[in-house]
């Protein structure tokens, strides 16, 4: 199994703490416009990837923001669960992540299908998980400071 590359605070100064953070916060505004953008254009599964890479730069923006590392996992039920541990939400991310567990699935699973596998995705299926990926962050966004 291949080393997982984490980065820690030990190994930056505050500034490009800071930096880091700001930095995957613009990645994951980048990647959801390109995902609309996408989702116009008509190309689905590039629409689907790149809400999945919204969605999980935008996780991991508070996990390293509040810790001194963030782990390099794709898996975005594991990061929102981190974040709602972290920001003292977690009951309230297990109930949100059984009530979304096919969507988290689909959107996890684009990560690898939609470049590697022949499975294509519809507009149906785009249209529903750019949102749902708008969904999740203003759901981690309102509970911010509770």
């Amino acid at each position: 199994m291949p080393a997982r590359h984490v980065i820690r605070e030990t190994d930056m100064d505050e500034e490009s703490h800071e930096y880091v953070v700001s930095l995957l916060r613009r990645r994951s505004r980048n990647s959801l416009a390109r995902a609309k953008r996408d989702l116009e254009a008509g190309d689905y599964d590039g629409a689907v990837f790149d809400a999945e890479q919204a969605l999980q730069l935008y996780l991991k923006s508070p996990i390293l923001e509040f810790t001194d590392s963030v782990s390099c996992t794709h898996n975005l039920r594991k990061l929102l669960n981190a974040v709602g541990e972290m920001l003292g939400f977690a009951k309230e991310v297990g109930e949100f992540i059984r009530r979304n567990k096919y969507r988290f699935h689909t959107l996890e699973d684009a990560y690898y299908s939609a470049r590697y596998l022949p499975k294509e995705f519809t507009r149906e299926d785009a249209e529903e998980l750019v949102k749902f990926v708008e969904e999740v962050i203003n759901f981690v966004e309102s509970r911010k400071g509770h």
